[in-house]
């Protein structure tokens, strides 16, 4: 029997698509980034969906840094912004981070509850298909929904994501056609009419996005959610992107 391969979008914890399906939980902009170059960094990443989750935890982890925002502002007494950029030039890497979302946080933590869990994005997109291609399992590629919609670079990584796995056999189900079709073949900078680009332009964070366009398979590494963490599920490589880096 043919695995199947969804892609779909939610702003909690995925729905059940059927027995043997792994989740793969995208927020290209910004959480599964931070959390990937966090990690890769070094650090231990811990997400949260909620800031009352957050402050507790942080009680028992009285040296992990808190990062995030919620409806696109750092909450008050976080240390930094759910930001790529500001995270990867600390060199206190021992520190662990408490990681919290508008969405893509709740996804990954309360997906988690009942089944395997992956973190991805454009970073390490070719090294989650391998390891997908490589299990037995079926799979559900999910993007954190915005304001309940399915925003473009999270379409472009899942999108990227299916594309070989269907050439490996695996049977597209719901709207995987569509967004394969779509997107498989567009350049990174297409996200750019995405309204999280415009948002992050908008409020000065130009080098997170830049950040996220510029760093495209440069991980060769796959991250599983398991407890309360995100952690590598195998060892970590890192590839040189070439200066001509598609666009």
């Amino acid at each position: 029997m043919a695995r199947s391969i969804w892609i779909d979008f939610h702003s909690g914890a995925a729905p059940d698509y059927g027995p043997g399906h792994v989740v793969v939980a995208v927020d290209v902009i910004r959480s599964s980034t931070t959390a990937i170059t966090g990690i890769v960094a070094g650090r231990r990443c811990l997400p949260v969906s909620t800031i009352e989750a957050a402050v507790a935890l942080a009680g028992s982890q009285p040296d992990a840094i808190l990062v995030g925002e919620l409806g696109g502002k750092m909450p008050y007494g976080f240390h930094l912004d759910n930001s790529p950029t500001q995270l990867v030039v600390r060199d206190d890497v021992s520190r662990p981070f408490i990681l919290l979302s508008t969405s893509g946080t709740r996804l990954m933590t309360e997906s988690a509850r009942n089944r395997r869990v992956y973190v991805a994005c454009l970073r390490n997109a070719t090294a989650q298909v391998a390891h997908l291609v490589d299990g037995d399992a079926s799979v559900a590629l999910v993007g954190a929904a915005t304001r309940g919609e399915f925003r473009e670079e999270d379409q472009i990584c899942c999108a990227r994501i299916a594309a070989p796995l269907v050439q490996n056999g695996f049977e597209p189900v719901g709207m995987t056609e569509e967004i394969v079709a779509r997107w498989r073949d567009a350049p990174v900078d297409a996200m750019r009419v995405s309204k999280s680009c415009r948002y992050l332009i908008e409020a000065g964070r130009l080098d997170d996005l830049e950040f996220i366009l510029s760093h495209v398979d440069d991980v060769d590494g796959v991250f599983e959610v398991q407890g309360s963490e995100i952690i590598s599920a195998g060892p970590i490589g890192l590839r040189t992107i070439p200066a001509t880096s598609e666009r």
